[in-house]
């Protein structure tokens, strides 16, 4: 995680801050380039060897995902795993849900402006079939990460 905020404090990018060991940062930049997202994941090819898609949302970005998550998303942690696959256009949620494949009674998904919220009962968790997504050529363009990490990420720019 070291080198990860190297990279991106060598771009210009300020306040770099990572979260966790799953390649989330959080950073301030003066960039408003549209390809920020390609310009970074040179930089880590570079760096790192090898291709890294970046899934980029601004703080505004954050605050909507979680501000339009469904009723009760993510607030029965102990009846319910939340997730939110975040999108990297063009991918969309339409396209996104074409890729998912449910359990009735395990599994429930809702779509959202450029990701797609996932919830399944954690008693019958191993019963799931999210984890399916993972083998499509969908998922390439998404990063999936639990609700407490996308409300902390949120936490963190809110700082």
């Amino acid at each position: 995680m070291a080198q990860l905020r190297e990279v991106f404090g060598e771009l210009g990018c300020t306040d770099v801050r990572t979260y966790i060991q799953s390649g989330n940062v959080v950073f301030d930049t003066r960039s408003r380039s549209a390809a920020l997202d390609a310009t970074i994941e040179s930089a880590l090819q570079a760096r790192f060897g090898f291709a890294i898609p970046v899934v980029l949302r601004s703080h505004a970005g954050f605050r909507a995902i979680v501000d339009a998550a469904p009723a009760g998303f993510g607030q029965s942690p102990h009846t319910y795993h939340s997730d939110v696959a975040v999108l990297k256009a063009p991918l969309t949620s339409d396209d996104a849900m074409r890729a998912v494949s449910l359990r009735d009674g395990v599994d429930e998904v809702w779509p959202g402006e450029g990701v797609v919220y996932f919830q399944r009962l954690s008693a019958r968790r191993t019963e799931n079939r999210m984890s399916k997504i993972a083998g499509t050529p969908e998922y390439r363009s998404m990063t999936i990460r639990n609700w407490n990490t996308i409300t902390a990420l949120l936490t963190l720019l809110d700082e």
